[in-house]
């Protein structure tokens, strides 16, 4: 027995000391893996970052599109190669971009934190710049908007940062959406990017904002946001202004200074079932450089400009689930870009034909200020004002369908229009019957319908008719223009019209 004993007793002492021997080799224990986890707290496509209380949504689009008798990409032949319909003009243009948009929120003792950024990659194929040498040699430009490259340049693309800001206890921080702007931007129901009537920053102004929220949706803010990208057009020294600027739309040269004050802005809001209504005001400084190539030719003094917008909203109209009418409008004094939106043209340049006796074709041109100036004088503001809008119709869940437009008048005081229609320049183009104001109306029409055969992702035609009624009369005697290869020769002045059509395919993400 003690035999038997002794043996049971030294086996177990081998087998503890192997299974020692084996559990000193094993390596040390793997930490659990934290898996990704959904996040509940902000909607929809959050989720916790491994590891933190932060969570993030990751999403975007992707673009292609194509767009015919254009300028560019998303507005009406009315200026540069597209304005001069002819051969230089391009027939179509096409683009294809893809947007990344990245969201994240944490949620703290002074409320959440927010950071978001939306950047894009964009390819777009380029503007024609037409030599008009006598070899007939062209070129196609790199310059113009984000993404606009040469053709045949395929390799490269521009890459945009649309939004950049964070957000905290009130406070907006960074490249966000103007507070100005209505919640649709530039588009009341449409792609097209052409329309006047309001303010409109789609990617994004850099600003300073706090707003407050007083429960059932009304908010109220104030912001101070830089103008220099998107909020100036033209402050014109009339004493620059040529026979070939005034056809290109230009009443002198452009004198902006340095950036010394951020526009101000306000805005009240009221969002709810119903719909929406907003009411936003802007303060905007014309501060200009000097009447002269020295700082000793002496400047005007700085004036403040201003503008007042309203917009209204109405959603779930008795025509159909889903329907709704956008309308805002605009009155601006020496800050015109609060009714030309950042996208639309400041200057227009618009040729057609003519059958009329001695006269070589037809023209309409015109041009956007905040203010116009001579040396030695003051600054003369530019008011403006105008409206656009529309309506948007389901037909089905799959098929939408919205009619918009605008309309907007651009004044130039009795002193400003004196200074343009005085100038050496107007005087030596004038010809039979010329009479001359530079005030003109600009507006818009268009129908977009939509398809989306499953959800996210969306197919749309676009078709948009500008019309241009300038206020001159009469014939000039114009100067040739070498990119629009237009010679040298008499043009009866006339209102010019356009019309442009966007096909897009689009998937969101």
């Amino acid at each position: 027995m003690n035999t038997i004993k002794s043996l049971v007793l030294g086996s177990a002492a081998v087998l503890v000391a192997m299974s020692g021997a084996q559990a000193a080799d094993l390596p040390i224990k793997a930490k659990a893996v934290e898996y990704v986890k959904v996040c509940s707290l902000y909607g929809a496509g959050f989720y916790y970052i491994p590891g933190t209380d932060t969570c993030i949504k990751l999403g975007g689009y992707l673009r292609a599109e194509a767009s015919f008798a254009s300028n560019g990409q998303y507005n009406n032949a009315v200026n540069g190669v597209s304005g001069g319909n002819n051969r230089h003009s391009n027939y179509y243009y096409s683009r294809a971009r893809q947007d990344l948009n990245i969201d994240t929120r944490t949620a703290t003792e002074y409320g959440v934190v927010r950071t978001y950024a939306d950047l894009t990659f964009t390819w777009t194929s380029g503007t024609y710049a037409g030599s008009g040498s006598a070899t007939g040699a062209t070129a196609y430009s790199t310059a113009g908007a984000p993404g606009a490259q040469a053709d045949g340049n395929i390799a490269q693309g521009g890459v945009g940062v649309y939004y950049a800001f964070i957000q905290f206890a009130g406070f907006t921080m960074g490249k966000a959406v103007s507070q100005f702007d209505a919640p649709w931007t530039n588009y009341p129901g449409n792609n097209f990017d052409g329309l006047w009537g309001g303010g409109g920053t789609v990617t994004g102004v850099n600003q300073f904002t706090y707003t407050a929220d007083f429960g059932s949706g009304i908010t109220a803010a104030i912001s101070a946001q830089d103008q220099t990208a998107y909020y100036q057009t033209n402050l014109w020294n009339v004493s620059g202004i040529t026979a070939a600027s005034i056809i290109g739309g230009a009443y002198g040269t452009n004198s902006y200074g340095g950036n010394v004050s951020p526009d101000i802005v306000g805005m009240v809001r009221v969002d709810q079932a119903w719909g929406l209504f907003q009411a936003s005001f802007a303060a905007h400084d014309n501060h200009t450089g000097y009447y002269g190539a020295a700082e000793t030719s002496g400047h005007p003094a700085d004036k403040w400009g201003w503008a007042a917008q309203l917009a209204l909203s109405i959603k779930n109209i008795p025509t159909g689930p889903g329907d709704s009418i956008n309308i805002q409008g605009v009155y601006t004094n020496g800050a015109s870009r609060y009714n030309a939106q950042s996208l639309v043209p400041t200057s227009y340049a618009m040729y057609g034909g003519s059958s009329t006796a001695g006269v070589y074709g037809t023209l309409g041109f015109a041009g956007v200020s905040d203010s116009v100036f001579v040396t030695g004088g003051e600054q003369q503001l530019t008011t403006t004002y105008g409206f656009r809008g529309a309506y948007t119709h389901n037909w089905s869940p799959t098929w939408n369908s919205a009619i918009y437009g605008s309309w907007a008048a651009v004044s130039y005081n009795n002193t400003a229009k004196g200074l343009i229609c005085g100038s050496a320049a107007m005087g030596a183009i004038a010809g039979a019957g010329f009479t001359c104001n530079p005030d003109f109306n600009i507006s818009s029409l268009g129908l977009i319908t939509r398809w989306t055969p499953v959800k996210n992702l969306t197919f749309s035609a676009d078709v948009a008719w500008t019309n241009l009624d300038q206020k001159y009369s009469g014939n000039i005697v114009s100067p040739a223009t070498s990119t629009t290869s237009k010679p040298a020769a008499v043009y009866q002045l006339k209102d010019q019209n356009s019309v442009s059509l966007l096909l897009r395919a689009q998937r969101n993400f």
